[in-house]
């Protein structure tokens, strides 16, 4: 049925070539025309899961509730000092919000007005009492300051604690810490550097933790999709806030960006940046196999117009049918391309084969046709099914990924045996003078099939030695490892994740009132696997 069905295709393509051919070309044009017109991807990473999933749609309810945690660029600043954090974080913030064309909102998490004003009620009673005895110990160094807040009157409080030490009344290893935090900051300014002073770490008497010297900003971008990085504008806006402010490494401050936006604008100019490189390279490498393959120009000219033909098809189907690409899913391309060239090579060396015995061209292609649709069906069948078993899982990036792929093996058939013998016909290669094949190659037939049983040994012996390994066989799940470490928004999120406070990977819960959110707060702190 199958031989069947196939020669009567060929057989049809070839007799009305120009037909099939013009009939091709139009389903390409208008796929093409169609796909470029609902184009469509996003590089969000909790759109790679089902939203089916109890926990996607909770989350989904809280950013409706919430739409201020949505769509975010975070700038993540870090200082030399406390006070340069915050400075360097309220300069951000009132820089950005005049920019309305290109900022919805921008604010801080951990700071503002509200903060410096209430701060004090998020802190715990014996914070409260720490900082307390400290300012109290502080207090004359204070008063001078608060009286001469220059250079002089640090230098007259200095003065004034060593009257303190001659008289008896401190110690001079008091001293220490203030004359040397002093001194170091006023020898890095006359060389030009940033003085890393810190009013609190000399009231203190504490060097700052890393979250000390670090604040973050949270600004939601006016967003332009028309545009292949949508938060582009944006982000320029803010690097250009960032250099007008002078918020420098060499000003002992820097600026990082990160959030869903960043990483998703990042991600798109990864995928764009050397994209045309890597493109020619790739298409060098197939016309090189198909030549070393074919041998004949027109052949290999068949075969790549049908592969671009089925591409352009898989493509307008698979954005049809998942209505956008995500990371995972557009990897069909490459996989259409790797594999689906299989199939015209296949067809096209057993054309040669037949066409060494068969002079006559259409003898030739019918009798293609009657040896290799079988197995063309069997391997497009085979590696159809083993990408639609993706289809099952909740992972919807390898899910739409097993159906566009699985679909394109499918069409790469049908193309192979309609439009490629369309084209051979119009293009009607010349005859084969000799066998087809790489003579050198010969002894390694002839070995393989001399020892085939020691080879089909060794090969099940090897597989079945390797099975115990597939127990420890691991699927990373995680999202944020498909990107590039190197960029700057995947670079500052894995080092926020080293530390539980700044982690993204948190579980939000919500509750219908504060005692009952205060009392799944008390029997998670209890979990070893909370952190916080």
């Amino acid at each position: 049925m199958t031989i069947t069905a196939a020669t009567f295709l060929v057989r049809l393509s070839s007799r009305y070539a120009w037909l099939a051919i013009l009939c091709f070309l139009g389903l390409t044009v208008l796929c093409a025309g169609w796909f470029v017109h609902h184009f469509a991807i996003t590089t969000d990473s909790s759109k790679l899961l089902s939203k089916d999933l109890p926990w996607r749609q909770q989350e989904i309810k809280l950013d409706r509730a919430f739409p201020q945690r949505t769509d975010q660029i975070v700038a993540v600043i870090d200082a030399s000092t406390p006070e340069g954090a915050d400075e360097a974080a309220d300069a951000l913030v009132n820089e950005l919000s005049a920019r309305h064309n290109l900022i919805r909102s921008v604010a801080r998490p951990d700071g503002g007005e509200f903060f410096a004003r209430n701060g004090i009620l998020f802190q715990t009673t014996a914070e409260v009492r720490r900082d307390a005895a400290d300012l109290i110990a502080a207090e004359p160094f204070l008063g001078t300051l608060a009286a001469d807040p220059t250079l002089r009157g640090v230098l007259r409080t200095l003065s004034q604690s060593i009257e303190g030490v001659r008289l008896g009344r401190s110690k001079f290893q008091d001293l220490q810490v203030p004359v040397t935090a002093i001194a170091d900051a006023l020898e890095r300014l006359e060389e030009g550097k940033d003085p890393a002073f810190s009013w609190r770490k000399l009231i203190t008497g504490r060097a700052p933790e890393i979250s000390d010297l670090r604040r973050f900003v949270n600004i939601q971008p006016v967003l332009d999709y028309d545009d292949l990085q949508p938060g582009g504008k944006a982000t320029r806006a803010i690097r250009d806030a960032i250099a007008k402010l002078g918020l420098t490494p060499a000003a002992g401050t820097t600026v990082r960006l990160t959030g869903a936006i960043a990483l998703s604008d990042e991600e798109f100019g990864t995928i764009a940046e050397g994209a045309e490189l890597n493109g020619i390279v790739t298409l060098l490498v197939v016309v090189l196999l198909l030549w070393l393959a074919l041998k004949q120009l027109r052949i290999v000219l068949a075969v790549l117009l049908t592969l671009v033909v089925g591409l352009v098809i898989t493509a307008s189907a698979g954005l049809w049918m998942v209505g956008a690409l995500n990371l995972i899913s557009v990897a069909f391309a490459v996989l259409f391309v790797g594999l689906g060239v299989d199939f015209g090579i296949q067809f096209s060396v057993r054309y040669r084969a037949e066409r060494l015995k068969l002079p006559d061209f259409h003898e030739a292609l019918l009798a293609t046709a009657r040896m290799i649709a079988t197995p063309l069906l069997l391997a497009a069948a085979s590696i159809a099914a083993a990408f639609y078993s993706f289809l099952p899982t909740a992972y919807r990036g390898l899910s739409e990924l097993g159906l566009i792929a699985g679909t394109g093996m499918m069409i790469a058939f049908i193309t192979t045996v309609t439009l490629l013998p369309a084209l051979l016909t119009v293009l009607r290669p010349h005859g084969e003078k000799e066998p087809i094949g790489y003579a050198a190659l010969a002894p390694l037939d002839s070995f393989l099939e001399r020892r085939r049983n020691l080879v089909v040994g060794t090969t099940l012996t090897a597989t079945i030695l390797a099975l115990p390994l597939l127990a420890g066989l691991r699927f990373d799940f995680n999202p944020l490892d498909l990107r590039s470490p190197s960029t700057e928004s995947v670079s500052t999120v894995l080092d926020l994740l080293r530390d539980p406070k700044t982690s993204p990977n948190t579980i939000d819960i919500l509750e219908s009132d504060l005692p009952k959110a205060e009392e799944v707060a008390a029997n998670l702190r209890r979990l070893p696997e909370v952190a916080q």
